[in-house]
């Protein structure tokens, strides 16, 4: 008999993997679209299978064992991959290259995206599968051929190269200045304060070089996305330290208005993340088309 007899099907996978999503065989037959009776058979065939116990029965309801505890955290990882891989073929139609990039949430959207044509211009046959990340992960194990990353120079299982500092600039609108004593020189101890959460001490830093503080007329507001404390801003809620790298449609336009330059970290950059087993060569096509577009920047 081949080892593939052994496998159970797709369809048992499943029905198991929404019930330990759910502790719960009606829950999971409401999402898959089959009655509580054929879940729990299911369930029961794969458990035959294994010759383990992944459920236990108590009352009405199901909890997982230890052994189901352990199989869904693989059975879950393992159809997350599956259905990326899928979802990646589907893409890719019939196109023999495909990449897959990485970046962060607003720096995709602002600042990637609009210029993704440029590289599809010189390379229209490369099929772009592009997925936002925050924090580093197995590049490997995703799938990914590239990342583009913000923070310390760090990535385990990864090749890493610098693409450029983040250049932090003190923003405000000037509508916000406007109501001002003296709009073009604010005091910056008295403007509302707007605040990205995973970075909460960046006023605290700037101001202290200023010889000031966040002070007790400072209205303080957090967020926890760029793009949020950028739309923050634009309406005049308060004054923002951002990136120029993703509010320069913003400062060309005037829409928000550059007061000060904050000195960048030594240690928090832009980088580049690629793979450091078996890399995809079209990486080095788009790292070196995404170094080009930093340096050609206004």
């Amino acid at each position: 008999m081949s080892s593939n007899a052994h496998l159970p099907s797709l369809s048992v996978l499943r029905c198991f993997e929404a019930a330990a999503k759910h502790e719960s065989f009606t829950a999971a037959a409401e999402e898959l679209g089959l009655t509580q009776g054929a879940v729990s058979r299911q369930v029961k065939d794969l458990e035959d299978q294994i010759g383990a116990a992944l459920f236990r029965r108590e009352g009405r309801g199901v909890r997982l064992t230890h052994a189901g505890q352990r199989f869904a955290k693989d059975i879950a990882q393992n159809l997350t991959q599956l259905r990326r891989s899928v979802f990646q073929a589907v893409a890719a139609g019939e196109a023999q290259n495909v990449l897959t990039i990485s970046a962060l949430p607003t720096f995709a959207t602002r600042w990637l995206v609009p210029r993704l044509v440029d590289f599809k211009q010189v390379h229209a046959d490369i099929c772009l599968v592009l997925q936002t990340r925050s924090e580093p992960f197995d590049l490997i194990e995703e799938g990914v051929d590239l990342a583009i990353h913000f923070g310390a120079p760090e990535w385990p299982g990864a090749q890493i190269t610098p693409l450029c500092p983040e250049d932090l600039v003190v923003v405000a609108a000037p509508e916000l200045l406007r109501q001002q004593a003296d709009p073009e020189h604010p005091d910056m101890s008295a403007l509302p304060l707007l605040h990205i959460s995973s970075r909460p001490h960046l006023w605290d830093a700037f101001l202290k070089g200023q010889s000031s503080r966040v002070g007790s007329k400072n209205q303080s507001s957090y967020f926890d996305q760029f793009s949020l404390v950028i739309s923050a801003a634009i309406s005049g809620l308060g004054a923002a330290i951002l990136p120029t790298y993703l509010i320069e449609d913003e400062l060309a336009a005037g829409t928000l208005v550059r007061l000060a330059s904050v000195p960048n970290s030594p240690n928090q950059n832009y980088f580049i993340a690629t793979p450091t087993a078996v890399p995809n060569p079209l990486a080095a096509a788009f790292a070196a088309w995404v170094r080009k577009q930093v340096t050609q920047r206004v």
